[in-house]
Protein backbone atom coordinates (compact mmCIF):
# COMPACT_ATOMS: atom_id res chain seq x y z
CA UNK A 1 0.00 0.00 0.00
CA UNK A 2 1.07 3.34 -0.76
CA UNK A 3 0.51 4.95 2.43
CA UNK A 4 -0.33 8.42 2.63
CA UNK A 5 -1.66 9.03 6.18
CA UNK A 6 -1.16 7.36 9.40
CA UNK A 7 -2.00 7.74 12.51
CA UNK A 8 -1.20 5.89 15.61
CA UNK A 9 -2.43 5.80 19.01
CA UNK A 10 -4.09 8.65 19.19
CA UNK A 11 -5.91 9.65 22.79
CA UNK A 12 -7.65 12.70 23.17
CA UNK A 13 -9.36 13.98 26.60
CA UNK A 14 -10.68 17.11 27.79
CA UNK A 15 -10.82 18.13 31.51
CA UNK A 16 -14.24 19.37 32.56
CA UNK A 17 -13.79 20.73 35.82
CA UNK A 18 -12.79 17.44 38.44
CA UNK A 19 -13.84 14.85 35.82
CA UNK A 20 -11.87 13.70 32.67
CA UNK A 21 -13.67 13.05 29.37
CA UNK A 22 -12.23 10.58 27.10
CA UNK A 23 -12.83 11.18 23.49
CA UNK A 24 -10.69 9.38 21.62
CA UNK A 25 -9.04 5.73 23.15
CA UNK A 26 -5.75 4.75 21.14
CA UNK A 27 -6.71 4.97 17.40
CA UNK A 28 -5.06 3.59 14.97
CA UNK A 29 -5.70 4.20 11.36
CA UNK A 30 -4.04 4.70 7.83
CA UNK A 31 -4.91 5.50 4.01
CA UNK A 32 -3.69 4.68 0.88
CA UNK A 33 -2.72 7.24 -1.38
CA UNK A 34 -5.84 7.64 -3.90
CA UNK A 35 -8.20 5.83 -1.47
CA UNK A 36 -11.34 7.55 -0.25
CA UNK A 37 -12.48 6.21 3.44
CA UNK A 38 -15.40 7.08 4.64
CA UNK A 39 -15.62 7.20 8.86
CA UNK A 40 -18.99 6.52 10.09
CA UNK A 41 -20.77 5.78 14.47
CA UNK A 42 -23.09 7.15 16.20
CA UNK A 43 -23.08 10.94 17.22
CA UNK A 44 -20.28 11.98 20.25
CA UNK A 45 -18.25 8.88 19.24
CA UNK A 46 -15.16 11.47 18.34
CA UNK A 47 -15.25 11.18 14.72
CA UNK A 48 -14.72 14.92 13.83
CA UNK A 49 -12.30 15.34 16.51
CA UNK A 50 -10.06 12.23 15.32
CA UNK A 51 -10.73 14.21 11.69
CA UNK A 52 -9.51 17.61 12.88
CA UNK A 53 -6.55 15.57 14.55
CA UNK A 54 -5.72 13.93 11.25
CA UNK A 55 -5.52 17.98 10.08
CA UNK A 56 -3.65 19.06 12.34
CA UNK A 57 -6.16 21.71 13.73
CA UNK A 58 -6.31 20.07 17.06
CA UNK A 59 -3.24 18.01 19.16
CA UNK A 60 -4.17 14.79 20.35
CA UNK A 61 -3.55 14.40 23.97
CA UNK A 62 -0.96 11.55 22.44
CA UNK A 63 -0.44 9.73 19.55
CA UNK A 64 1.42 10.32 16.14
CA UNK A 65 -0.23 11.64 12.77
CA UNK A 66 2.21 11.61 9.83
CA UNK A 67 0.65 12.84 6.29
CA UNK A 68 3.38 11.97 3.85
CA UNK A 69 5.87 10.60 5.82
CA UNK A 70 6.10 13.96 8.23
CA UNK A 71 5.09 13.68 11.91
CA UNK A 72 2.84 16.57 11.72
CA UNK A 73 2.83 17.38 15.58
CA UNK A 74 6.76 17.37 15.93
CA UNK A 75 6.25 20.86 13.71
CA UNK A 76 6.29 23.87 15.05
CA UNK A 77 2.70 25.62 14.87
CA UNK A 78 3.84 28.12 11.84
CA UNK A 79 5.30 24.93 10.06
CA UNK A 80 2.06 22.78 10.53
CA UNK A 81 0.32 25.32 9.20
CA UNK A 82 2.62 25.82 6.56
CA UNK A 83 2.21 21.97 5.84
CA UNK A 84 -1.94 22.05 6.45
CA UNK A 85 -2.13 24.89 3.56
CA UNK A 86 0.11 22.64 1.34
CA UNK A 87 -1.17 18.86 1.96
CA UNK A 88 -4.58 19.20 3.22
CA UNK A 89 -8.08 20.52 1.96
CA UNK A 90 -10.63 20.71 4.40
CA UNK A 91 -14.93 20.54 3.65
CA UNK A 92 -16.63 21.01 6.76
CA UNK A 93 -20.57 20.82 7.07
CA UNK A 94 -20.68 24.44 7.10
CA UNK A 95 -19.02 25.64 4.21
CA UNK A 96 -16.92 28.31 5.86
CA UNK A 97 -16.73 30.44 2.66
CA UNK A 98 -15.53 34.24 3.69
CA UNK A 99 -18.50 36.33 3.23
CA UNK A 100 -17.22 39.70 1.73
CA UNK A 101 -15.06 37.28 -1.37
CA UNK A 102 -16.53 35.88 -4.33
CA UNK A 103 -17.00 32.31 -5.02
CA UNK A 104 -13.69 32.96 -7.61
CA UNK A 105 -11.96 34.91 -4.56
CA UNK A 106 -12.68 32.06 -1.82
CA UNK A 107 -11.60 29.30 -4.55
CA UNK A 108 -8.46 31.66 -5.26
CA UNK A 109 -7.40 32.26 -1.46
CA UNK A 110 -5.56 28.93 -0.45
CA UNK A 111 -3.41 29.74 -3.09
CA UNK A 112 -2.36 33.35 -2.48
CA UNK A 113 -1.89 32.25 1.40
CA UNK A 114 1.15 29.89 -0.08
CA UNK A 115 2.12 33.10 -1.86
CA UNK A 116 0.90 32.50 -5.12
CA UNK A 117 -0.03 36.44 -6.89
CA UNK A 118 -3.82 37.07 -7.70
CA UNK A 119 -3.17 36.88 -11.35
CA UNK A 120 -1.68 33.85 -11.12
CA UNK A 121 -4.12 32.21 -8.85
CA UNK A 122 -7.07 33.16 -10.74
CA UNK A 123 -6.88 30.94 -13.69
CA UNK A 124 -6.97 27.71 -12.01
CA UNK A 125 -9.62 28.37 -9.86
CA UNK A 126 -11.46 30.09 -12.75
CA UNK A 127 -10.80 26.08 -14.17
CA UNK A 128 -11.54 24.67 -10.46
CA UNK A 129 -15.52 26.67 -10.20
CA UNK A 130 -15.66 25.75 -13.76
CA UNK A 131 -15.11 22.08 -13.64
CA UNK A 132 -17.75 22.30 -10.82
CA UNK A 133 -20.61 23.90 -12.42
CA UNK A 134 -20.00 27.88 -11.48
CA UNK A 135 -18.74 29.18 -14.36
CA UNK A 136 -21.62 31.30 -14.27
CA UNK A 137 -21.41 32.45 -10.58
CA UNK A 138 -17.64 33.42 -10.15
CA UNK A 139 -18.75 36.93 -9.45
CA UNK A 140 -21.29 35.90 -6.53
CA UNK A 141 -20.85 36.25 -2.93
CA UNK A 142 -21.84 33.24 -0.60
CA UNK A 143 -24.98 34.85 0.44
CA UNK A 144 -25.74 34.90 -2.83
CA UNK A 145 -25.08 31.12 -3.49
CA UNK A 146 -27.78 28.45 -3.01
CA UNK A 147 -26.43 25.84 -0.08
CA UNK A 148 -25.52 23.78 -2.80
CA UNK A 149 -23.67 26.02 -4.20
CA UNK A 150 -21.43 27.38 -1.53
CA UNK A 151 -20.78 23.68 -0.73
CA UNK A 152 -19.36 23.06 -4.54
CA UNK A 153 -17.20 25.93 -3.66
CA UNK A 154 -15.86 25.04 -1.10
CA UNK A 155 -14.82 21.61 -2.61
CA UNK A 156 -12.99 23.56 -4.77
CA UNK A 157 -11.46 25.25 -2.38
CA UNK A 158 -10.67 22.47 -0.69
CA UNK A 159 -8.99 20.76 -4.18
CA UNK A 160 -7.22 24.47 -5.40
CA UNK A 161 -4.09 24.03 -3.75
CA UNK A 162 -3.97 19.96 -5.11
CA UNK A 163 -3.38 18.94 -1.48
CA UNK A 164 -2.42 15.47 -0.72
CA UNK A 165 -5.86 14.53 1.28
CA UNK A 166 -9.06 16.28 1.78
CA UNK A 167 -10.69 15.74 4.71
CA UNK A 168 -14.55 16.30 4.25
CA UNK A 169 -16.54 16.56 8.15
CA UNK A 170 -20.35 15.91 7.23
CA UNK A 171 -19.65 17.92 3.71
CA UNK A 172 -23.68 17.64 2.57
CA UNK A 173 -24.88 17.17 6.37
CA UNK A 174 -26.69 20.44 5.50
CA UNK A 175 -27.95 20.14 2.16
CA UNK A 176 -31.45 18.25 1.29
CA UNK A 177 -31.34 14.73 -0.65
CA UNK A 178 -30.78 16.13 -4.57
CA UNK A 179 -28.16 18.48 -3.30
CA UNK A 180 -26.49 16.32 -1.58
CA UNK A 181 -26.10 13.20 -4.34
CA UNK A 182 -25.35 15.86 -6.46
CA UNK A 183 -22.46 17.02 -3.62
CA UNK A 184 -21.53 13.37 -3.69
CA UNK A 185 -21.05 12.29 -7.05
CA UNK A 186 -19.16 15.55 -7.75
CA UNK A 187 -16.61 14.28 -5.20
CA UNK A 188 -16.29 11.12 -6.78
CA UNK A 189 -16.06 11.88 -9.99
CA UNK A 190 -13.25 14.63 -8.58
CA UNK A 191 -11.66 12.00 -6.55
CA UNK A 192 -11.32 9.52 -9.34
CA UNK A 193 -10.02 11.89 -12.39
CA UNK A 194 -7.57 13.32 -9.43
CA UNK A 195 -6.65 10.74 -7.59
CA UNK A 196 -7.58 12.24 -5.07
CA UNK A 197 -7.33 11.01 -1.65
CA UNK A 198 -10.32 11.43 0.60
CA UNK A 199 -11.28 11.11 4.47
CA UNK A 200 -15.13 11.89 5.08
CA UNK A 201 -17.00 11.90 8.13
CA UNK A 202 -20.64 11.42 7.21
CA UNK A 203 -23.60 10.10 8.63
CA UNK A 204 -24.85 9.35 4.86
CA UNK A 205 -25.27 5.42 4.12
CA UNK A 206 -25.67 6.32 0.47
CA UNK A 207 -22.08 8.57 0.83
CA UNK A 208 -20.50 6.13 3.00
CA UNK A 209 -21.53 2.96 0.42
CA UNK A 210 -19.56 4.45 -2.41
CA UNK A 211 -16.59 4.67 -0.46
CA UNK A 212 -13.32 2.51 -0.96
CA UNK A 213 -13.60 1.83 2.49
CA UNK A 214 -15.79 1.87 5.27
CA UNK A 215 -14.38 2.58 9.13
CA UNK A 216 -16.75 2.25 12.26
CA UNK A 217 -16.03 4.17 14.97
CA UNK A 218 -17.90 3.46 18.42
CA UNK A 219 -16.92 5.05 21.51
CA UNK A 220 -13.96 6.45 21.18
CA UNK A 221 -12.59 3.60 19.21
CA UNK A 222 -12.59 1.96 15.64
CA UNK A 223 -14.05 -1.19 15.74
CA UNK A 224 -13.90 -2.04 12.31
Amino acid sequence: MDELLRATGIYKHYTLGDSDLEVLKGVDFAVARGEIVAIVGASGVGKSTLLHILGGLDHPSSGTVAIDGVDVFSLSDADRAQLRNQKVGFVFQFHHLLRDFTALENVMMPLMIAGVSAAEAREPARDLLQSVDLEKRLDHLPAELSGGEAQRVAVARALIAQPAVVLADEPSGNLDVARSEALHALIWELAQSRNQTFVIVTHDKHLADRADRVVHMQDGCIVS
